[in-house]
């Protein structure tokens, strides 16, 4: 696709929301009260083995159609599926049992599955990538929330000290991936390099400094994930739970992104999402994208967004109006889980892949955050 100026893009998306059928108050923000997510107990269990390959594409997932034929979980099933595993650094790991205060069950479940048109695609036609090339865009905001983990995956800043991710890029649902064990995360950051070396008698000693974007590493101190990724214990809605948050070893002073509940498609404006990764065709490139979600489930949304291995992990956003301000705010609704081929009819087929934000995820990723509650009662 042949190249063009950000500003203009970032322009049409802008204006493409406020000209649409709706007007801007209908795309505002509306915090409510979330369910507690309460730690029941905490045991060790013996350090993982880390002996699992990366996959840049997931086969066998229940997606939309093949979940609406499943009953939905019950309370004791959610606060199975939320308890969590943690992984330090030093390869001790942990299983906390969790339980729920203030729960409604009939938010966590707000999503009518309503027929959509449905369509496949990875990357056909007209590719609607667009690559940021432009050094001061992509060490500032919001292009510069986004991360690169060094399993192969993307990431977005979520807090001074956080990731968030999927879960597939540490875990293959069995065990922990190999890069896992020393796991890391690149901030991209802007570094003055000089070239040449000074030769004797040469009137010019130096060329000037050329600023260009690259990575910064940090370890990472902590690995935390919900037990419903794990596979025998959620299986058919495993999919639901491929998120992960990691926390790293030094804070960063970058600006980061917040944590938003996603609302339905009908609610998102334009029903278009946003999201940026390390696409693995695009090698040291920051990849933008925007797109229409054209299905979604309470857990799930299948969007036409253009994406390639590398990008999973990406955090999915939109910009929504801050209730009674004029200002508009951008906020995480979602992970792109990727490319995954899923169970439709009995079949497999291909779709790209995104876990939502729901009340209790919601909960759960702000208490990993926090560690209190008190963060966490609104979102």
């Amino acid at each position: 696709m042949r190249p063009i100026p950000l500003l203009l893009l970032l322009s049409y998306t802008a204006v493409s929301v406020v000209c649409g059928v709706e007007s801007e108050e209908d795309y505002t923000w509306h915090l409510r009260k979330v369910p507690q997510v309460l730690n029941k107990r905490t045991v060790t269990l013996s350090s993982p083995e880390f002996k699992a390959e990366a996959k840049s594409a997931l086969n066998g997932t229940c997606g939309i159609e093949c979940q609406s034929r499943l009953p939905l979980a019950s309370v004791a099933d959610l606060e199975n599926f939320l308890s969590y595993e943690t992984v330090y650094e030093n390869g001790t790991r942990t299983y906390t049992e969790v339980y729920f205060r203030d729960f409604d069950v009939q938010a966590e479940h707000e999503v009518m599955k309503d027929s959509h048109s449905r369509g496949k695609r990875q990357v056909y036609g007209m590719d609607s990538r667009f690559s940021i090339s432009d050094k001061q865009f992509v060490t500032n905001y919001p292009f510069s929330t986004t991360v690169k983990v060094s399993t192969g995956c993307t990431g977005i800043l979520i807090s001074p000290k956080h990731v968030l991710t999927a879960a597939h890029c540490v875990h293959d649902g069995t065990d922990y991936i190999k890069g896992a064990k020393k796991l890391r995360v690149g901030i991209l950051k802007l570094r003055s390099k000089r070239g040449g070396r000074k030769r004797k008698g040469s009137k010019r000693n130096k060329r000037a400094a050329e600023v260009k974007p690259s990575f910064q590493w940090t370890r990472v101190k902590r690995t935390q994930l919900p037990k419903g990724w794990f596979r025998g214990v959620t299986d058919d809605v495993a999919v639901d739970y491929d998120y992960a948050v990691l926390e790293l070893k030094r804070p960063h002073k970058k600006k980061f992104m917040e944590l938003g509940i996603s609302p339905t498609v009908k609610k998102l404006p334009g029903s278009r999402i946003h999201f940026s990764g390390f696409d693995d065709d695009r090698p040291g490139q920051l990849v933008y994208r925007f797109c229409s979600v054209s299905d979604e489930s309470n857990d799930l949304m299948y969007q036409y967004c253009d994406a390639q291995p590398g990008s999973s992990g990406s955090g999915i956003y939109i910009r929504l109006k801050e209730p009674e301000k004029k200002k508009w705010k951008r906020k995480i609704i979602g992970i792109f889980s990727g490319h995954q081929w899923v169970d439709v009819n009995g079949m497999q087929q291909d779709y790209n892949v995104a876990v939502r934000i729901t009340p209790l995820k919601y909960a759960q990723i702000c208490f990993w955050i926090h560690g209190n509650y008190a963060d966490c009662q609104y979102g």
